[in-house]
């Protein structure tokens, strides 16, 4: 247990051999329950998730308030759990045709899904797992041990003290943004603005980190069976949390980088994932600002959206028409009248899309202002 609260992790796992069981040894001994999902490996990571699970039982039973090499708990007492755990009562239908859950060994229950379903998907069976086996927060760790374990207290005491979810960000200090590839910097730097403007939390930045923490009360709120399943699951976890007005939590931390793989190609990944925060937006403002209550930055949004793209398009036809008159009737240059009317045409284009722009903008700052409340920043 973790400051009273039962803690379970969900590890999503797929090629990690040589990771995963690291990641399964290493964990904080105030951890209740590990979710070892294996999402269908081709390599030996199912065997070294059991392997491990056995090799952690060993240290994780001990009696005398400590774990593995003299690590005490968070508390200061016993670990919270012995390697006798009844098994996780599953009663999750969604859950049963997903995936065969083992018994657990020890702490670790070693889930392996029926068919590959990427990152996002077993994210999603761990967190029907921890529901399903009661914990209180439930905390995310990738399975290729970039996220640094001791720094998990710095998530789950957001959530401890409130916040409904907590996440990493690797973006709020100068010292971890200096630890991140470049490629890697830019392509997460896009997704960061674009995910502003889909969920709503306009502080929140480093959107892929999967370092996350969350409260009970979350999961049971939120429509867990519908989340999204590629690599765009965080994303879409924050347009979630939002409509339904939790309070989210942006913990600086950083993150290992060793020989592993990221599994996000950025090219494919960036419009992929546009289109879907481009749907959930228009849910957002749907969910939030419609249906449970009006609000006039609906309205901005949409005359902005629509004035904008007409005083674009009406320009660019502007300037074909123009191109075309010249190519026809070169002498037609010296028109005054022609001219003037082109000026007209070409101002009233840019003043349409100036008031679009501003429009947006405004929209943009009230959507800010209605979800202060829901967000926090944590710089250390």
């Amino acid at each position: 247990m973790y400051r009273e609260h039962t803690i379970g992790v969900v590890v999503p796992a797929y090629n990690e051999e040589g990771f995963v069981g690291d990641v399964i040894r290493e964990m904080p001994a105030f951890v209740d329950r590990i979710y070892v999902v294996d999402d269908r490996s081709t390599d030996r990571t199912w065997d070294e998730i059991t392997a491990s699970a056995r090799a952690d039982a060993t240290d994780w039973n001990r009696s005398d308030g400590t774990y593995g090499d003299g690590l005490a708990t968070a508390d200061g007492g016993a670990v919270g759990g012995s390697a006798e755990t009844a098994p996780v009562d599953i009663t999750s239908d969604t859950l049963e045709r997903r995936a065969s859950v083992r018994d657990p060994i020890g702490r670790v229950v070693p889930i392996r899904h029926r068919e590959n379903r990427g990152a996002g998907g077993a994210i999603l069976t761990g967190y029907l797992a921890a529901l399903d086996g009661g914990s209180e927060i439930t905390v995310t760790v990738d399975g290729d041990g970039q996220m640094d374990l001791s720094q998990m207290p710095k998530l789950l005491d957001p959530v401890v003290e409130g916040a409904d979810y907590a996440k990493g960000n690797r973006l709020l200090s100068a010292e971890y943004r200096a630890e991140m590839p470049p490629f890697r910097f830019v392509g997460n730097s896009v997704l960061s603005l674009l995910t502003k403007i889909a969920s709503g939390y306009w502080k929140v930045s480093d959107p892929q980190n999967g370092y996350t923490a969350i409260s009970r009360h979350a999961l049971e709120t939120i429509a867990v069976e519908e989340l999204y399943e590629y690599y765009g699951y965080c994303n879409d976890l924050l347009v979630t949390l939002n409509a339904n007005r939790m309070r989210v939590a942006d913990v600086a931390i950083p993150s290992v980088y060793g020989e592993e793989e990221s599994g996000i190609t950025y090219r494919t990944y960036i419009p992929k994932v546009s289109g879907m925060l481009l749907r959930n937006f228009l849910w957002r403002l749907k969910s939030r600002y419609l249906v449970v209550d009006f609000h006039p930055l609906v309205l901005f949004y949409l005359f902005g959206v629509a004035s904008a793209f007409v005083g674009v398009l009406s320009g660019l036809w502007s300037l074909f028409t123009a191109a075309r008159t010249r190519e026809e009737d070169p002498d037609s240059s010296g028109d005054r009248s022609g001219s003037a009317s082109r000026t007209r045409d070409a101002l009233t284009s840019a003043a349409l899309a100036l008031f679009g722009g501003v429009s947006v903008a405004f929209a943009m700052l009230l959507d800010m202002r209605e979800n202060e409340a829901l967000e926090d920043r944590i710089y250390e």
